[in-house]
């Protein structure tokens, strides 16, 4: 506090507040002979001037005396301490120099040095109770900034953890499939292994990515559903209700993907109960939409899926994550990005 740039005004109009509150309460009388004016402001405020900037000498030493003694004593406590020190000097030191300018004979008046020194013992206070202010202000601004920023590594840590997220079934099942084609349908195998590669080729190139354009997701998740129609077959119908003409907006990458294989995860899929998931554009969102057939034995679930996509999404936007569940259907909606330009 003590090292502030303006610190020379604030020195200023603390020294007329002090001679105008000594005006007030005592009037010209402070001392027991006649003083002017212009030599009281004077002599007040070159008691303010010297006891703060002493303050300043010390706090700019302030760290090698907290090392001096061993870290045991609070910064604070050194500051105040060594500043009543400063303050004995500093009046003293105005005493002497008031008589000369007063044209009284120099001397040591235990009387008017106890005066101004309780003066100067009120003002450094004041100054050392700001300062302390100061100090626990901004200590409380470095945490919330660290704060801050670890929860910002944090998040990213947790995007890495969802970008890489990438089920090991899935591959598995996608091999399964296609040692399948391969001897029924070899026009069918070259295609499932070209789409195959597009959504491989996209989780590797956008994994350090925040966002990517709508229009890069939707071309993926094209790729993606292909593979689930050639999995299933007639046990699950994907509806894609998405608007094309929505080239402005911005997704999480690989985030409908996830949504998708959430939902074939944790229900049925069968050809008697095909799983219906819909996939819609609407008041700046887009939702996935699965019916509710919870499966009687569950797959072990690692818990993170829903909310690292809620985490990514309060890192990216205002806008929150929706998630809405009724009896029969189960519904994420993620609000769609737009660039600040």
């Amino acid at each position: 506090m003590f090292k502030v740039r303006y610190r020379y005004l604030f020195i200023l109009a603390l020294a007329i507040y002090s001679y105008l509150n000594i005006r007030y309460t005592v009037g010209d009388k402070l001392f027991d002979f006649s003083i002017s004016t212009t030599l009281l402001f004077t002599t007040l405020a070159l008691v303010v001037f010297g006891v703060w900037e002493l303050n300043r000498l010390i706090e700019a030493r302030l760290d090698g005396l907290f090392l001096f003694f061993k870290r045991k004593l609070h910064p604070l406590l050194i500051l105040f301490v060594l500043s009543l020190v400063n303050v004995a000097v500093v009046c003293f030191v105005a005493m002497e120099a008031l008589y000369a300018l007063a044209d009284l004979p120099v001397q040591i008046n235990k009387a008017h040095l106890t005066l101004l020194m309780a003066f100067g013992f009120r003002v450094n206070l004041f100054l050392n109770c700001v300062n302390a202010i100061v100090f626990y202000m901004d200590k409380l601004k470095k945490t919330q900034v660290e704060a801050e920023q670890f929860k910002k590594k944090s998040i990213e840590a947790q995007f890495e953890a969802l970008q890489n997220q990438i089920n090991p079934h899935f591959l598995f099942n996608c091999f399964n499939a296609l040692s399948t084609l391969v001897y029924k349908d070899a026009e069918t195998s070259a295609r499932f292994i070209d789409q195959l590669a597009n959504v491989y080729r996209y989780l590797l190139y956008n994994r350090e990515k925040k966002i990517v354009s709508l229009k890069e997701e939707l071309a993926f998740i094209e790729s993606y559903l292909y593979l689930v129609q050639i999995r299933f077959g007639e046990n699950i119908v994907i509806t894609n209700e998405i608007n094309r003409d929505l080239d402005k907006y911005y997704v999480a990458p690989a985030v409908l993907q996830m949504l998708i294989e959430n939902a074939i995860k944790h229900n049925v899929v069968s050809k008697k109960n095909p799983l219906q998931i819909t996939l819609r554009s609407e008041n700046g969102s887009i939702s996935v939409s699965n019916t509710l057939q919870r499966k009687e034995v569950k797959e072990e679930s690692t818990q993170i899926g829903l909310k690292n996509i809620q985490s990514r999404y309060e890192f990216l936007s205002n806008r929150k994550v929706a998630i809405e569940k009724t009896e029969s259907r189960f519904t994420v909606k993620i609000p769609l990005l737009e660039l600040e330009e």
